[in-house]
């Protein structure tokens, strides 16, 4: 039988495999693989570090089908001349088609120390370990969180709403959120400042010791440090000899797989696209692999251009009853947006589930 090897049971991974298992050739096998044996909510690892959700509640069972097989295990190395994938184990598995969605680390911007002195929320074992550290600190402890994007503000936030600590977030703009309109920066701050959230903006983070936050030069205590400042593909893809774009993601064709290969996808945040790496857009560009692989096994033509993926918006937690958002061009804050995600978040568990 032919095999179809699918590289991580992310956003991506996961909805393509949902995508395709209704128009499995007899012939081909399906092969998941991945560290964990359940599909997680990624967007909320911030809830997991923060004490108030339980990894539980995000875990999603991957789709069953007799040609589907899932293994647990860690992917070593990609080799792309032979069509095998090597996992830590020691074992090959020969495919011949892949699908690349490994996703991403933390980018740690060369700053001295950060790697080793930060906590995480990349993946669910290092937002439990995250939320063990934060568990043992004392009330009024001091936590830095670096990095003023959506994960650095939703923590924030969810810390600030559940524990007694002194919070404090570091960002190198002159705004938290800059992707987002000034009404839903100015809200966000607004909110931070009645629960006491410090706001350090125009930081530079020039390095991290242990319990120690240097920026502009000068050290600043803490009893913990959590990282949210970037993201990077993850090594296996950085390793791989192909053209990537200047933040390593790889460049693909119209159908998204290699240039010089049209057997190999790759799908998420190892993908260079037109758009900052999301949820959604993986979910949307995994539609289109499989509309292409579908494709490809019912012998159909492929169409000269590929629709845009279509992005409804972004929403963010402050909380458990604000949030904040940009849906179609439009600014929303307040408790709609938080009711909005709640009911998306219910709306992906229950689909996912079936």
């Amino acid at each position: 039988m032919k095999k179809l090897v699918i590289l991580g049971g992310g956003y991506g991974g996961m909805q393509l495999l949902s995508s395709i298992i209704p128009h499995l050739p007899y012939n081909l096998m399906v092969i998941l693989i991945d560290k964990v044996p359940f599909h997680f909510l990624k967007t909320e690892y911030y809830a997991i570090a923060a004490g108030t959700v339980q990894d539980q509640s995000l875990q999603i069972p991957f789709p069953k089908h007799p040609q589907v097989s899932i293994i647990q295990a860690e992917v070593e190395k990609i080799d792309l001349e032979k069509n095998k994938v090597w996992l830590s184990d020691g074992n090959p598995i020969a495919y011949n088609d892949l699908i690349i969605g490994l996703g991403c680390e933390d980018d740690y911007h060369q700053v001295e120390g950060a790697d080793k002195y930060t906590h995480s929320i990349q993946t669910i074992s290092k937002s439990k370990h995250t939320h063990k550290h934060l568990q043992g600190l004392p009330d009024n402890g001091k936590v830095a969180i670096i990095g003023g994007g959506l994960s650095g503000v939703e923590l924030a936030a969810e810390l600030a709403e559940s524990k007694k600590l002194q919070i404090a977030l570091f960002d190198r703009g002159n705004a938290i959120l800059s992707a987002y309109p000034k009404k839903v920066r100015n809200y966000v701050e607004r909110w931070f400042e009645t629960k006491k959230v410090i706001v350090y903006k125009n930081s530079e983070i020039t390095r991290i010791e242990e319990n120690l936050v240097y920026n502009h030069g000068s050290p600043m205590p803490f009893d913990c440090i959590v990282w949210t400042a970037g993201i990077q593909p993850n090594k296996i893809v950085r390793a791989l000899d192909v053209e990537k774009d200047k933040k390593g993601r790889i460049f693909l064709s119209k159908y998204h797989h290699l240039p010089s290969n049209e057997h190999v996808f790759v799908v998420g945040d190892c993908a260079s696209l037109n758009h900052p790496p999301s949820a959604q857009l993986a979910r949307g560009q995994a539609e289109q692999i499989a509309f292409v692989l579908i494709s490809k096994w019912q012998g159909k033509l492929l169409p000269y251009h590929m629709p845009p993926i279509k992005l409804k918006g972004v929403l963010g937690s402050l909380g458990k009853k604000d949030g904040f958002g940009l849906i179609a061009k439009t600014a929303l804050t307040g408790r709609i947006p938080r009711l909005i995600k709640r009911g998306v978040l219910w709306k992906d568990k229950i689909k996912k589930a079936k």
